[in-house]
């Protein structure tokens, strides 16, 4: 394993044991020549122990993360860390300043790792977030939100036939787990093959700062960071209040609209769903030709489209199913209530 070296360096500065720095990360220039950089801040403890990178907005609009990584950072907790967190809150500077989920040229930066050095601006830029972050981590969590006009439940997505990711996914703490194969191009895929264990957390809509996730993603963070050996455990007291039970999911599927139209929800995120229960109803204008949306199979809802407007063939809502459903909604519930 990777440990807190006493040289540690990003993009040539050094990060000595016991300092905390913000790093530019130059990545390109506008037309103008007015430079981008992404930006990141390098925490060190005193004591060896994991390095764990926490990244956000991978997907320029996906801006959850960029306010989880804020409260972090600002942890009183952080004082007494071992080990080195390399935070980077905003990866794709380009989408995040057009507000979109794409690069310039509309590649998806989370489909161009590893990268190149010669290649495409994504793949330069993937080849340098490899080079510079992740090859010097031991772990490292990527946190994002629905696409747009798209919600989910906070949710763990992670390659679970690695024993230590699938502790990884537990200790995160949030109800539901999806065991999510690694996709050609991702972050985590290109993580794997250094040996970084990596996980994926999923929780809101682009575009917004949605408290409830915010609180789910940085309890989860921290979850992971005491579990790693980075901050202290909890008292007792305080496990038996946080205690939670976890839930991989069996698999999951998408509710497609079997006709266009403006639609009306009948359930909310979160709910359980029997098979053939109604999900929403399409209308036109007028709220006539009705055509009722169904669930396929038993589970529960952990993403659905935020904007009420489908053509036909439309992703609508996405639903997880569970061996114990009904435990899986009581814990959603119990872990909602939590959060406040």
């Amino acid at each position: 394993m990777k440990k807190n070296s006493t040289r540690f360096k990003i993009n040539g500065v050094q990060i000595s044991k016991g300092e905390r720095k913000k790093i530019q990360l130059e990545i390109a220039s506008l037309f103008d020549y007015t430079t981008l950089s992404i930006p990141i801040e390098v925490i060190r403890g005193k004591e060896d122990g994991p390095v764990l990178f926490i990244s956000a907005a991978i997907h320029g609009d996906e801006i959850n993360g960029v306010e989880i990584i804020k409260r972090i950072r600002k942890k009183s907790v952080m004082n007494r860390m071992k080990g080195t967190l390399i935070l980077v809150p905003v990866v794709n500077v380009f989408g995040f300043i057009n507000k979109t989920r794409y690069l310039p040229d509309r590649r998806d930066l989370n489909r161009c790792f590893p990268g190149t050095s010669d290649g495409s601006l994504g793949s330069r830029l993937a080849k340098l977030f490899m080079s510079e972050i992740v090859s010097k981590c031991t772990h490292g969590i990527d946190l994002h939100t629905g696409a747009i006009h798209r919600s989910n439940l906070p949710q763990i997505r992670a390659c679970l036939d690695d024993p230590e990711t699938e502790k990884l996914a537990k200790y995160f703490g949030v109800p539901v787990v999806i065991d999510s194969k690694l996709r050609d191009g991702s972050l985590r895929e290109a993580a794997r093959k250094k040996k970084v264990k990596t996980l994926l957390f999923e929780g809101g809509e682009a575009l917004r700062f949605e408290e409830g996730v915010i609180k789910s993603g940085v309890k989860g963070c921290l979850s992971v960071m005491r579990e790693i050996g980075m901050i202290p455990k909890m008292t007792r007291a305080k496990v038996r209040e946080s205690s939670k039970s976890v839930f991989i999911s069996q698999g999951t599927y998408w509710v497609r609209a079997p006709h266009s139209g403006s639609f009306r929800l009948l359930k909310k995120m979160g709910s359980q769903v029997e098979t053939g229960d109604p999900l929403a109803l399409i209308s036109d204008p007028f709220g006539d030709n009705i055509h009722t949306v169904y669930a396929k199979d038993a589970g529960i809802i952990i993403g659905m489209m935020s904007i009420p407007l489908v053509s036909q063939g439309d992703a609508m809502v996405h639903i997880a199913t569970f061996r114990n459903k009904s435990k899986v909604k009581s814990e959603i519930d119990r872990h909602n209530e939590l959060l406040g």
